[in-house]
């Protein structure tokens, strides 16, 4: 330093600007309560939840060492609210405001089936 001239710089701490999304207790009562009835039919194998910047995500496998099958993403939106997004690799398959909303695209889908033998 020469003279008594001397520049401070403000140091930003990026973690406290940055928005932590967590799923709560119920999301993930529904989101484990869909994955083992899933599991049960033996359609998919594991789950990962993982986070990033404004977002929380539960990814579904069907095994172990491939890419998730889907997706469900929680992202903080403007105001507080929140979305919740299925998605299939880079596609978007349903958005809603509600996570039991987004989570009707699992819902079986019924078919009728001729009876008898014509």
């Amino acid at each position: 330093m020469i003279g008594n001239n001397a520049t401070v710089l403000p140091l930003r701490n990026n973690r406290s600007q940055r928005r932590t999304v967590y799923f709560t207790r119920a999301e993930l009562n529904q989101l484990l309560g869909l994955y083992s009835r899933n599991v049960m039919r033996g359609v998919w194998r594991d789950y990962a939840i993982d986070h990033r910047e404004g977002q929380a995500l539960f990814s579904i496998f069907r095994h172990t060492h491939e890419s998730p099958v889907y997706t469900i993403a929680k992202t903080a939106a403007a105001g507080g609210a929140s979305e919740f997004i299925v998605l299939s690799g880079r596609q978007r398959l349903r958005t809603e405001r509600n996570l039991a909303d987004v989570l009707d695209y699992f819902r079986s889908k019924l078919v009728v089936v001729p009876a008898g033998g014509s």
